[in-house]
């Protein structure tokens, strides 16, 4: 599953601080290798563009019809009962470069006061979206977006964004397949989210639904409630995102509460519920795979999972040489997400994609959604314009044709850590050559991999206090092992582990901190770290 894309700068005002990535989404394909050359990689955002005069032509909508949740969910279940259709390409689908740029990002009015759109684009995203706008309890369609481009040039709807009340950016954007993404509290895209995953991660082509009708309600500046209708070959869709953007504060981000009620329409090997999307190239613990003269290039750093029994769990992320996946037991899942931890400038030393300002994103169920895993793909990549990496969750209870099924979540995109807590997190990681510096190397494909925690937990420890690492390394394959306090950094300790891989039965190994009191009673401290040992 690899999804190519492209990494565009959108000018966020005249200022390079001010300036944010504005990759957007590929449209249909293949995750196992979708081409996607982003519609976005020519445009420098709306400064590159003069302004233009409003449009003199006006949009057109249908007469307004009763709209509600109740009626959504009735129309994906009509539509579940007949065959698929595949969405054709709209004849108005753009096919020069430049005019996408400027029919997104030249002048052009907003529809509903603080949404502006996106053309449908030949080799991106072809296929148009039906729009309506939602007051008072009524929707009335989107008939002709005349007026809505620049110029009033006809064309067709592929997607939208939702603009800032100043009209100088956008916090969040729906564009291509069931992809959606927002700008997290520091005005940044990374990361994005999927309506649905459907066979993600097995020795067949992946499935890819999409959003084909918006519902769309302003509810203020910063506050917007979309509904939205899913098609795809083996399932229909009503959903539900009441999403609001918070500028300052613990909650600073964007929140999307989440509804979703989907029905089959035939047997679904695997269904992925709240699936997240992200690119990880390389990072500091490996600079073997470092193609670029900057030190890290990832979206995201890392997937963490607390799952219901109250485990705390991190796995890094890495870029391997073949596609592996993850299953993590997560019954009774509480939160999971991928994080973006890494928030030092000068660890990416890059001043127009600005990873460092990449958000994270982290899914809350609503209620308890039972037995099920979390599963992360990830698949090799030499290139940051290539998502590859997938997390979801997987109930046990297979999808089975005519059956539907109902989940609620809330989606938190953020730059704050939600996993901050009365445990110590591992916040940094490397991997090097075994052995002490300095000395002539023990066994020749030994390697050293060393984790640093920090949190409250920690704080006022000492090498006396009974702190070791635990891990379920055997013997055989744990050379060394040492836990101790950083010097000068109150609250953080280091774990360096001389591992031998060749002796290592799994394709990794679980560690984490404990303590140790004199009765021999044992504390965890520090959430568990899952360590991939295989290149």
């Amino acid at each position: 599953m690899r999804i190519d894309r492209m990494n565009q700068k959108n000018m966020r005002g005249s200022s390079p601080e001010a300036r944010q990535e504005a990759d957007l989404f590929p449209a249909q394909g293949t995750f196992a290798r979708r081409q996607f050359a982003g519609i976005l990689a020519l445009m420098a955002g709306v400064a590159a563009f003069p302004r233009l005069a409003e449009a003199a032509v006006q949009p057109k909508f249908a007469a307004a019809r009763p709209f509600s949740w109740d009626s959504l969910v009735q129309q994906a279940r009509a539509l579940a009962a007949s065959p698929w259709a595949a969405p054709g390409v709209s004849p108005r689908a753009v096919a020069d470069f430049d005019a996408v740029g400027k029919l997104t990002y030249g002048q052009a009015q907003a529809l509903g006061g603080n949404v502006r759109l996106f053309p449908a684009a030949k080799g991106t995203s072809p296929h148009a979206v039906k729009l309506h706008l939602v007051e008072n309890g009524s929707a009335r369609e989107l008939l002709d977006a005349r007026g809505l481009f620049v110029g009033g040039k006809a064309a067709d709807p592929a997607g939208f964004r939702v603009m800032t009340a100043d009209q100088r950016s956008d916090w969040m954007a729906y564009l291509g397949a069931s992809y959606f993404r927002a700008s997290g509290s520091r005005d940044q895209y990374g990361l994005s989210a999927r309506g649905i995953a459907v066979d993600t991660a097995l020795p067949k082509a992946e499935e890819f639904p999409s959003f084909t009708e918006f519902w769309i309600e302003n509810l203020g500046a910063d506050h917007v409630r979309i509904h939205a209708l899913l098609d795809g070959p083996s399932l229909t869709g009503a959903y539900a995102f009441d999403c609001r953007k918070t500028a300052s504060g613990a909650g600073a981000g964007v929140t999307q509460d989440v509804r979703a009620a989907l029905f089959f329409r035939r047997d679904i090997e695997r269904l992925g519920a709240a699936p997240i999307t992200s690119m990880f190239w390389y990072d500091q613990s490996d600079s073997a795979k470092r193609g670029d003269w900057r030190p890290e290039i990832h979206d995201s750093d890392g997937l963490a999972l607390w799952s219901g029994s109250g485990e705390r769990i991190w796995v890094p992320l890495t870029n391997p040489s073949v596609n592996r996946t993850n299953a993590l037991r997560a019954d009774h899942v509480k939160g999971f997400g991928l994080l973006q931890r890494d928030q030092a400038f000068d660890h990416y030393q890059d001043d127009g994609a600005y990873y460092d300002r990449r958000p994270s994103l982290w899914v809350e169920p609503q209620g308890d959604w039972g037995a099920g895993t979390v599963m992360l793909y990830r698949m090799p990549t030499d290139a940051e314009t290539q998502d590859n990496i997938a997390a979801f969750w997987v109930s046990d209870q297979p999808a089975k044709a005519g059956q539907n099924r109902e989940f609620s979540y809330r989606l938190n995109w953020t730059s704050q850590d939600p996993t901050v807590g009365t445990t110590a997190r591992c916040v940094d990681s490397w991997q090097g050559r075994a052995g002490r510096p300095g000395d002539t190397p023990g066994a020749q494909d030994a390697r050293k991999f060393v984790f640093d925690f920090e949190g409250p937990t920690l704080k006022g420890l000492t090498r006396d206090s009974g702190v070791t690492a635990a891990t379920n390394l055997p013997p055989k394959a744990l050379l060394h092992a040492a836990a101790y306090p950083v010097a000068g950094q109150e609250g953080r300790w280091r774990v360096t582990l001389d591992v031998l891989p060749s002796a290592v039965p799994a394709p990794e190994f679980r560690l984490y901190l404990k303590r140790t009191s004199k009765s021999g009673g044992e504390q965890a401290l520090s959430e568990t770290v899952i360590q991939g040992v295989q290149p």
